[in-house]
């Protein structure tokens, strides 16, 4: 990744898009019953790109992410199509439940253009090494959830036992470019980025990082980007318009 970007996040649940709060199920928030004309909003505000996630796929409560006929399949169709539809097409990045190399075929067939994994990577570790070998680093991005110092998977709600950098290292090692790291006791809370965390992963792996969780303010913004990390990902702030995402790209 080259340069900062600003990523309006579309999580999807029942084909809906809502946001979770620290990914607690049980505490849900409805923004939208069309994802398109949500992926329409973002895009008109200048967002060139869109971090979208099946939570149903991460929280096991669908079908494989391949399928046609999963509401979020739908809703993730809607989204593609209004990306394509800008004169330069902006770009879609597609997280959660995602298990097999045949999802990411068929994700990138749908016109996502990055994947990224997360549980997968625990439970089938040699995954990783096909994605990357398959379809390159540029095209594969590896999720760093967070909560108490360690590593979590499952739709975040089992623990790894893992550290964040020792895992960082791992990936990193096996080729990976680009991670997400998301503070989970943040997220949806509006608490302000860990930018130090981040930036320790991004300095003692050199990896890319992008953050995740907690944004609140224009602030926020500022501090991840002149931490010379790689973007930032946005939820409520957006949507509870706290932050305007014009004067977000501006920063």
């Amino acid at each position: 990744m080259s340069s900062f970007t600003i990523y309006p996040a579309i999580d999807l649940r029942g084909g809906r898009v809502v946001r979770l709060i620290q990914g607690d199920p049980s505490k849900q928030r409805l923004y939208s019953t069309g994802p398109g004309a949500t992926a329409e909003h973002w895009l008109q505000a200048g967002a060139r790109w869109l971090h979208v996630v099946d939570l149903d796929g991460a929280l096991d409560e669908s079908e494989d992410a391949g399928s046609t006929e999963r509401p979020n399949r739908n809703a993730l169709e809607k989204i593609v199509k209004a990306t394509l539809a800008r004169d330069i097409p902006a770009g879609i990045q597609f997280g959660g439940g995602i298990r097999s190399i045949s999802q990411i075929r068929s994700l990138f067939a749908l016109g996502v253009r990055r994947s990224v994994l997360g549980t997968a990577v625990f439970e089938t570790p040699e995954l990783l090494g096909e994605a990357l070998s398959t379809f390159g680093p540029d095209r594969i991005a590896v999720a760093i959830d967070v909560r108490d110092g360690q590593v979590r998977v499952g739709g975040w709600r089992r623990t790894t036992g893992t550290e964040p950098l020792e895992f960082a290292r791992t990936v990193a090692a096996a080729g990976v470019r680009l991670v997400i790291y998301t503070e989970i006791s943040r997220d949806g809370l509006q608490r302000g980025i860990d930018v130090e965390a981040c930036l320790r992963i991004s300095e003692k792996s050199g990896l890319t990082v992008i953050a995740s969780g907690g944004a609140a303010s224009l602030e926020d913004i500022s501090r991840v980007r002149a931490a010379g990390l790689g973007g930032l990902i946005m939820g409520r702030a957006l949507y509870e318009k706290q932050i305007d995402l014009k004067e977000a790209l501006q920063c």
